[in-house]
């Protein structure tokens, strides 16, 4: 879906530079009980991308496309994104969302209709899978860039 490809491609270009800038005592910074840091919620992302990558590579492919959820609190913490660099972090994040756009801009139209369901989520159409991708990481960036 060009349209979405394009729009996600320029998140990352207006995105990328903010959260450079930001340093590692503020993303390091404690966000209360039980909430990650904004390394984690960056690794967080990440996971989120390398996940939808696979779904939005996959399931044009397919009639109806069923796939695994993940546990996100898990991933978060084997990928270890509260001690890593955060420079290493947003570079990971600016990559694998320029990989999901070309996935996302590869998918012929006819296919976004194809019914995809996630894990133990409701079936939805893999165009609506996309857009929640979108609202997803925008929710995200907000908790990271305020």
């Amino acid at each position: 879906m060009l349209e979405l490809a394009t729009v996600l491609r320029e998140k990352v270009r207006l995105a990328s530079p903010h959260l450079a800038r930001l340093g590692e005592e503020d993303v390091r910074r404690d966000r209360g009980a039980g909430k990650w840091i904004k390394k984690e919620i960056l690794g967080h992302l990440i996971d989120s991308a390398a996940n939808n990558q696979q779904r939005f590579v996959r399931a044009p492919a397919v009639e109806s496309f069923v796939w695994p959820g993940y546990d996100q609190a898990a991933w978060v913490s084997v990928n270890r994104y509260g001690q890593r660099p955060w420079a290493e972090l947003v570079q990971v994040w600016s990559a694998f969302n320029l990989q999901v756009a070309q996935a996302m801009e590869a998918v012929p139209a006819e296919r976004l209709s194809t019914p995809c369901t996630i894990g133990d989520q409701e079936p939805h159409t893999l165009e609506w899978w996309m857009q929640d991708y979108m609202r997803h990481l925008d929710h995200h960036l907000e908790q990271i860039l305020g």
